[in-house]
């Protein structure tokens, strides 16, 4: 019997081969019918025996192709018609519907074998791509996914190119940036001048890497500047002409083998290494190690990535370089640089030379940033090769734009079931980085077709993103709380809803009471919050430079705790001027708001222990605390410091003032870092944990969510993770965005588009 199915499959099933997929299984099978792209994702009208049929329907649901995430299937009978062969249909726009695009995609083995091979027509072509791999979000304008839509509009394929992208059989079939070294972008290298350079690109290149210059490299969302990563002179130059002088550079090696040499990996940490999103992955370090001392200084870890360009692993293998660094090719806080003309200019001055191509990158796009935890995968900066894939919830919500916070700022948007997170943009602290965040909300806007209703956007007043949700006059606007938006991010994505115990920790948030907040258990759901407890209040001598300065807090701290410590033994480079003025601002109330924050808690700590009394980054002073838990096998672990936990009416208040006198004892008896940091942390795991089981038997609530930046720190995270468990609560915690403030937005546009739902907007 002769039956015809017309089946529309969403999700992630354009630019990842599909309809060549579908065209080969109708073949297989017999079938006859059409496939097509619309902006709803893909659309097929099959037709054959019912046997037959059944065997594609399951092949096409249960095996697509391996790049593709179908999040929605559908199949309806229909009448059947008069096709005597399957065929795939131009492209059609369909403007109620949208689709998904997919995430850029490392080059694939295929493409990585014929790069190699001198036989190819391909050989050494920096741009080789196929259905399975190669740009997709950095390229597309428009949708549906073809080829007058992306940035290789420019280059008309020649006949060989013509005939893979036309027949069904080639690897290459419908596949949109395909190219060739006739008919497709190609690479030169300029001098700082913008002088051409004869001669192979590609060679001269490495030649300059090799003998200790800087060079800009066009890539895939942006350009880098690479160094040798072996080379410490070579490393300080470009740290002291990128005014980045201490924070972590990341660094590119061709194999997972190549990357054991300097950093310790793991089985989970390879399988995320080699994953064809290639994310940058934190390794501990090995010592001792091929790698320049600044690539990475006073950090237990190397950011390691391996390539994902066909221009990257020419570089690496014709180079035979350990590694290279690969930083983002901006001056520190301004948006990478994706234009040649724009790098020339703005990167003028630290390059030394340049390494460009023509294929135009339509969307700017960093790096990914991952490390292992619990034995997932944990973000801190989502990115390239993760966005523009979607966190998918149970319930479709009214769309709302949510505008993120100021630091590590992602913009969301959502749809039905879908919440679209951006690539990382950026700290919104200049010009440029606002344009790109506003850049990057149209173009999401327009490539998922979303009108949003409401803006969502965090409390606090200074925000560049607040500033900006609050000036639009065409929608409405709701105001969320940060760290009630950093609980609703990972509610969103365990598919939570319904009152939860959130513990949220961080550095800073606006607290509608006036004050700083950061160190904060909330009772919340995807609605609403009541604040249970905090840590108790300190004064931040200085306002924003006491986060600089950490040793500001370390001496409020003391003071608070009715410590008198010498400035000079423990603060050798502060003068008695500086500490003066710190304990006067304190005394009188001047500049020195309030904070309930869990970070600065660490930064006291890390002062305190002698290990980082400034800072040149976030977060570099807990990331130095938490760099010392490791203890050798012999040594005894150490018991935890002491908090006390008291309530004050309603609120329940975390006292570190016990926990500040252990400290001070344990330094005046010479313990050494290692031993406060571990002390510490387990202080934080006990704490938490009896703050659960207080509020468990208050309120009848076992499930427990953990987010915001602290979060970030392994040992704490996995030991009250398992902490937690061991006393029988549901424990939820971030694998799908950033717990730090680039999963913000998602949480902002969760809460927003509920009280929509619920009729509280």
């Amino acid at each position: 019997m002769i039956e015809r199915k017309r089946i529309e499959i969403q999700g992630i099933v354009q630019g990842v081969g599909f309809r060549p997929f579908v065209f080969n299984l109708a073949q297989r099978f017999g079938i006859t019918g059409w496939v097509l792209n619309d902006s709803f994702g893909v659309r097929i009208e099959a037709q054959g025996k019912s046997r037959a049929l059944q065997e594609f329907l399951e092949q096409l649901r249960n095996n697509p192709p391996v790049l593709a995430q179908i999040t929605n299937f559908t199949v309806q009978d229909v009448e059947p018609a008069s096709d005597r062969k399957f065929a795939i249909r131009k492209s059609r726009r369909h403007f109620t519907k949208f689709t998904l695009s997919s995430p850029d995609i490392s080059v694939c083995p295929d493409c990585l074998r014929e790069l190699f091979d001198p036989a190819n027509r391909r050989y050494r072509y920096p741009f080789i791509n196929c259905t399975n791999c190669g740009p997709r979000f950095t390229i597309i304008r428009d949708i549906p996914y073809d080829r007058p839509q992306t940035t290789m509009a420019d280059f008309p394929m020649c006949e060989d190119c013509l005939r893979e992208y036309q027949d069904p059989g080639n690897r290459r079939f419908h596949a949109q940036p395909n190219a060739c070294p006739v008919c497709g972008p190609r690479i030169w290298l300029v001098d700082s001048s913008g002088n051409q350079l004869p001669g192979d690109a590609l060679k001269q290149c490495i030649r300059f890497l090799r003998a200790g210059k800087i060079v800009a490299i066009k890539g895939l969302g942006g350009f880098h500047l690479a160094v040798d990563a072996t080379n410490e002179e070579a490393v300080q130059a470009l740290r002291a002409r990128k005014h980045r002088y201490q924070k972590p550079l990341a660094i590119m090696s061709e194999t997972a083998e190549i990357a054991r040499t300097f950093g310790q990996v793991s089985s989970e940490e390879r399988e995320i290494l080699e994953n064809p999103r290639r994310p940058i992955c934190l390794l501990k370090k090995r010592h001792p190690s091929p790698i320049a001392p600044s690539v990475s200084p006073d950090n237990d870890y190397f950011g390691v990535m391996l390539p994902y360009t066909p221009l990257h692993y020419l570089l690496m293998r014709e180079g035979q370089f350990t590694a290279l660094v690969m930083t983002s090719g901006n001056i520190s806080e301004e948006p990478i640089v994706i234009d040649n003309r724009e790098a020339l200019q703005r990167l003028q001055g630290i390059a030394d030379y340049f390494l460009m191509h023509n294929r135009d990158i339509y969307q700017r796009a960093d790096d990914s940033v991952v490390r292992v935890m619990n034995g997932r995968i944990s973000y801190i900066r989502r990115s390239r090769g993760f966005v523009p894939q979607p966190v998918i919830v149970k319930t479709k919500l009214t769309s709302v734009l949510a505008v993120g916070g100021e630091l590590k700022n992602t913009i969301c948007l959502n749809k039905e079931h879908f919440f679209f997170l951006s690539q990382h943009i950026g700290d919104l602290e200049n010009a440029e980085t606002l344009e790109f965040f506003e850049q990057s909300i149209m173009h999401l806007e327009k490539i998922l077709e979303i009108k949003p209703q409401v803006i969502a956007y965090d409390l606090h007043p200074e925000y560049l993103s607040t500033k900006w949700a609050l000036s639009q006059n065409e929608l409405p606007v709701t105001g969320i709380q940060h760290h009630h938006a950093h609980i609703a991010s990972a509610m969103a994505e365990n598919g939570l809803t319904g009152r939860v115990i959130g513990f949220s920790m961080d550095g800073t948030g606006y607290g509608p009471d006036g004050t700083i907040w950061g160190g904060e258990i909330l009772l919340a759901d995807e609605l609403d919050f009541t604040r249970a407890v905090r840590f108790s209040t300190v004064p931040m001598p200085g306002g924003e430079k006491a986060i600089r300065e950490p040793w500001r807090m370390a001496l409020s701290y003391c003071l608070a705790a009715g410590i008198k410590i010498d400035v000079e033994r423990f603060f050798p480079d502060v003068s008695a001027e500086e500490a003066n003025l710190v304990e006067r601002l304190i005394e009188r109330k001047i500049n020195a708001p309030l904070t309930s924050s869990c970070g600065r808690l660490f930064d006291a700590v890390a002062a305190l222990s002698g290990l980082r009394h400034r800072v040149g980054y976030e977060g570099q002073a807990a990331m130095q605390l938490e760099a010392r838990l490791d203890f050798p096998g012999s040594v005894p672990l150490p018991e935890a410091y002491h908090f006390a936990l008291r309530k004050n009416e309603n609120l329940w208040e975390i006292d570190w003032r016990p926990l500040f006198r252990e400290l001070l004892d344990d330094l005046n008896h010479q313990q050494t870092p290692s031993t406060i940091s571990r002390k510490f942390h387990l202080a934080l795991v006990n704490i938490f944990r009896e703050v659960a089981l207080e509020l468990r038997k208050e309120f009848k609530m076992d499930r427990v969510v953990l987010s915001g930046g602290c979060f970030q720190n392994r040992f704490l995270t996995e030991e009250l993770i398992g902490k937690l468990r061991e006393s029988e609560f549901r424990v939820y915690y971030h694998t799908a965005v950033p717990p730090n403030d680039g999963g913000l937005a998602l949480g902002q546009a969760y809460i927003a588009s509920h009280r929509i739902k619920k009729g509280k907007l």
